[in-house]
């Protein structure tokens, strides 16, 4: 199998199966106490297609997600819970959700961004979610 191949597939996986809804990734969030990544996007927007096709990927493969809950939104398909978590700002928006000890804290990067950006955004708040629960 070429690696190509591999990656379509392991691509397809994670874009068919891997995403929770919003309720379920919260659900989740509440037991486990992981942070939240949500990634709010919508099918006719390059930078969300982008995102979600090569960035989100990448970051699978680079395990940072098993830290997370990861949950995608699509405005045209939930577009109340959108409008909650955008107003009527631009797509993509990537939201990091943590539980602190004085309420949950929400983080967001908006428009698109490399693998890179999205890497530090989410190890950060991961490692700030740990040094929270750690003291």
């Amino acid at each position: 199998m070429s690696s190509l191949t591999l990656t379509l597939i392991l691509q397809t996986a994670v874009l068919a199966g891997g995403e929770k809804s919003y309720t379920d990734a919260r659900s989740e969030t509440t037991e486990t106490g992981k942070p939240m990544a949500v990634l709010v996007s919508a099918q006719w927007c390059g930078p969300c297609q982008k995102m979600k096709k090569t960035v989100i990927p990448e970051i699978e493969k680079r395990g940072l997600l098993d830290d997370v809950t990861f949950a995608v939104v699509y405005v045209d398909r939930e577009r109340t819970l959108a409008k909650k978590l955008i107003g009527n700002g631009a797509v993509p928006q990537l939201f990091m959700f943590r539980k602190t000890s004085t309420g949950w804290q929400r983080k967001k990067l908006v428009g698109g961004q490399t693998v890179n950006t999205v890497e530090r955004f989410i190890t950060r708040g991961v490692e700030a979610d740990r040094s929270e629960v750690g003291s």
